[in-house]
């Protein structure tokens, strides 16, 4: 009893910052999510060989409703790209299809250094550098294009986040204002999330290791506690985050991006 009263606390509390970082960073809050779950399960007695792949799963399904909020409170800021969505969406849906896929067959510890590698140099831009040269002077076009995309679902569904990490640096490398990349990246999160929980769903539907509650490999349990705590948190995000200067704003998104590098780095050598 002692076990579950805990494990109810932890998505609570997670569920709560979670939801604070989807609205103020664009992000679905995997990030916070994912690790959160590992150690809950793990202290739970969950298998070692499939408790990354319910955390990972798990915080996709809790990312679909706080996409939704955090979504709706930027387009009603109307700080959402709606072209730039038409353009991308179904790229970016590939992407996660392909990505849930795959994630059994890619060790983690090798996508965690790819992530964090990425992260820390956009990080360093944005927090040191961020008045130099945009990569473009707009989103680009062309056949080459849809790569970029496909790869941000991809690596997403692959590491259970949202998207908004890659698609916010990604979009703002493309000069596209802060504000506005945060609040398009929401609206990614869940062409991100819902393809690629169907997809873990699917995948481990008859693993005969996983624990009670389960459907495929997401937790019931961690998605009740955690989705409507995201939900009712991710406004308040959204309403900081156009408190802040397009200055601020940038710097504590390299922050966040430095913090999420150092996890990811220690995850990966630990």
């Amino acid at each position: 009893m002692e076990q579950w009263l805990f494990l109810a606390i932890a998505m609570l509390l997670t569920g709560c910052v979670a939801g604070v970082l989807a609205g103020l960073f664009g992000i679905g809050g995997g990030i916070v999510i994912v690790p959160v779950l590992e150690a809950a399960l793990g202290f739970l007695g969950v298998d070692a060989a499939i408790r990354m792949h319910v955390a990972v799963a798990t915080s996709l399904a809790t990312i679909i409703p706080t996409s939704v909020s955090s979504a709706r409170a930027h387009h009603r800021r109307q700080s959402v790209d709606i072209e730039i969505v038409k353009r991308w969406a179904v790229f970016v849906l590939l992407g996660a299809l392909l990505g849930a896929w795959i994630a059994s067959q890619v060790h983690s510890r090798v996508l965690a250094m790819v992530f964090a590698t990425l992260a820390l140099l956009v990080a360093i831009k944005m927090v040191f550098l961020p008045e130099t040269r945009n990569l473009t002077e707009e989103v680009p076009r062309g056949p080459l294009v849809p790569a970029i995309p496909t790869a941000i679902g991809l690596f997403s569904s692959m590491m259970g986040i949202g998207g908004g990490t890659f698609s916010v640096m990604t979009l703002t490398l493309f000069n596209q204002p802060i504000h506005r990349a945060v609040g398009t990246a929401a609206l990614f999160g869940l062409v991100i999330s819902f393809p690629a929980t169907v997809g873990f769903i699917v995948t481990g539907w008859n693993d005969v290791r996983l624990p009670p509650g389960n459907v495929g490999y997401v937790s019931l349990v961690g998605f009740a506690l955690i989705a409507p705590a995201t939900v009712l948190a991710a406004p308040l995000g959204a309403k900081i985050a156009h408190g802040l200067s397009h200055q601020r704003l940038s710097m504590f998104f390299g922050a966040f991006l430095v913090i999420a590098s150092i996890r990811l780095f220690y995850r990966a050598f630990s």
